[in-house]
């Protein structure tokens, strides 16, 4: 019999319209909102990126000592600069266009000339000037004693640094991405309303398929568990769907746990149904009623994790509530889609994956007890 149950719920519930607009369509439609509005903000103003530079050579001599330094440096990992030769006139022209952030004249020493002040051209002058520094310091040792130069040279070029420098994270740092975090987050959320249609569909007084379950011998325990477990199929089918789309199409990074990544959507998805099943075993109001109650909360909690706004979530955090995005459901799945791709290890993935854990019991359980425990008088 739950095998019979199981296969007809699954049938029902893929057959409901609000299913396939709320947790497909919309998920799709917004998701590729977010990467026309954030795909490339990280990249082109965050991220940093080798700062391009033209170079115009007008002493051979200097030319050739500036163009083994710069292949040098060009070579080395995380690279800070991007040497372009060319003559004046295009370096002119190419930094009018903002294609180089600045010129390099080669002499005798090294001038520059930039467009703008940036952190970016104050990266150039601090070059320029430890450049020509060290230029001097090398000539005025060969003109006072030419056999130590490989010393000052080797002590010149020797990096000396007291600050060990260790990652505290790994993976993508992309602040924007918490956007599509919070996307599953929502669609996991918006799961309520297939939980909800467990609840109402079997509640005597609130549909005349629960009037039927309600009288049928077979026992309620039964039916509301296959009717659950058929539903949580459904929102983990969904919950799929949406991440495969973000991370093949919209080529979000999700980092290199793919697999735990999918499962956390799937556990997420049980969130959301069961906070639906118990929303609507609550009380004895109308299918209607109670449907625009799952959609606030739902709403309540995303925005409180910081889908329409992100400093929400630091705000609440820095606020006598910060217990509050700890409980949330919307945060806790964010956060750990975020730990996933962030932290080498798994202990705040961990708490993130016990509290959906316990959220779904506990909704499940009460669910249960409420809607078991109800009578009527007459169906």
């Amino acid at each position: 019999m739950f095998r019979h149950n199981f296969k007809y719920d699954l049938i029902t519930t893929l057959r409901v319209k609000e299913v396939i607009i709320w947790l497909i369509i919309y998920p799709i439609a917004l998701g590729t909102f977010f990467k026309v509005a954030f795909g490339n903000i990280y990249d082109n103003d965050i991220k940093f990126t080798a700062v391009k530079t033209a170079v115009v050579v007008n002493s051979e001599e200097s030319g050739r000592t500036f163009r083994q330094i710069a292949e040098n440096m060009e070579n080395a990992d995380d690279a800070m600069f991007s040497f372009v030769y060319t003559d004046k006139d295009d370096a002119m022209k190419q930094l009018e266009k903002e294609d180089v952030r600045g010129i390099i004249f080669v002499d005798d020493k090294l001038s520059l000339t930039v467009s703008s002040n940036s952190l970016k051209s104050t990266m150039l002058e601090r070059f320029v000037e430890k450049y020509n520094l060290n230029a001097k310091i090398i000539g005025d040792t060969a003109s006072s004693d030419p056999t130590k130069i490989a010393a000052v040279t080797n002590a010149l070029t020797e990096e000396i640094s007291s600050i060990k420098s260790e990652a505290l994270s790994q993976g993508n740092t992309n602040m924007y991405d918490q956007y599509f975090y919070n996307l599953l987050g929502m669609v996991a959320l918006f799961g309520t309303i297939t939980g909800l249609h467990v609840a109402t569909h079997n509640q005597g007084n609130l549909s005349s398929l629960g009037a039927r379950k309600c009288i049928s011998p077979t026992p309620k325990s039964k039916t509301i568990l296959s009717c659950l477990c058929a539903t949580f199929v459904v929102q983990a089918i969904c919950m799929v769907i949406s991440l495969t789309f973000i991370i093949t199409v919209l080529r979000v990074d999700m980092g290199n746990r793919l697999p735990l990544v999918y499962l956390t959507s799937i556990l997420a998805g049980t969130v959301g149904s069961s906070m639906g099943f118990f929303i609507g075993s609550v009380g004895r109001f109308g299918e209607s009623t109670k449907d625009a109650i799952c959609t606030a909360v739902s709403l309540l909690l995303c925005f409180a994790s910081g889908l329409m706004d992100a400093s929400i979530k630091q705000k609440i955090a820095e606020s006598s509530f910060a217990w509050f995005n700890k409980v949330n459901p919307a945060a806790v799945i964010c956060e750990s889609f975020f730990s996933l791709n962030i932290y080498k290890d798994y202990t705040r993935y961990i708490q993130c994956v016990v509290t959906m854990i316990i959220t779904t019991v506990v909704f499940v359980t009460l669910g249960l007890i409420m809607t078991r425990r109800r009578k009527y008088a007459s169906l």
